[in-house]
């Protein structure tokens, strides 16, 4: 299998994996959780948690694809290399709560 194949695979199975959260939980396109890799508030649906560690639908794909491709071997790795993005977005949250104070 090729790295493009690879990765459209992943892309369905994560797909499915939402879907089928949504199907027997309908409630949990209402639940929140803010993502251990990329620090984003995301939907519970299709999320995955690594040991102690939350990864959103799109999180998971890009760490079952980096697993399966050889690009790391442990999911912190992943969660290392996006610590920009999540400073990025802790840091645009408070700017916008900051923005309501001011309001």
């Amino acid at each position: 299998m090729n790295e493009k194949e690879i990765i459209a695979d992943m892309q369905l199975v994560c797909n499915q994996m939402f879907d089928d959260d949504v199907e027997e939980n309908p409630a949990v396109l209402e639940e929140y959780f803010d993502c251990s890799c990329c620090g984003k508030s995301k939907c519970m649906a299709g999320s995955i948690q690594y040991g102690n560690n939350r990864l959103c639908n799109d999180c998971v794909l890009l760490a079952e694809v980096g697993l399966k491709l050889g690009k790391f071997n442990d999911i912190q790795e992943l969660i290392d290399a996006m610590e920009d993005k999540r400073l990025e977005e802790i840091c645009d949250f408070i700017k916008k709560d900051l923005g309501k104070e001011n309001n």
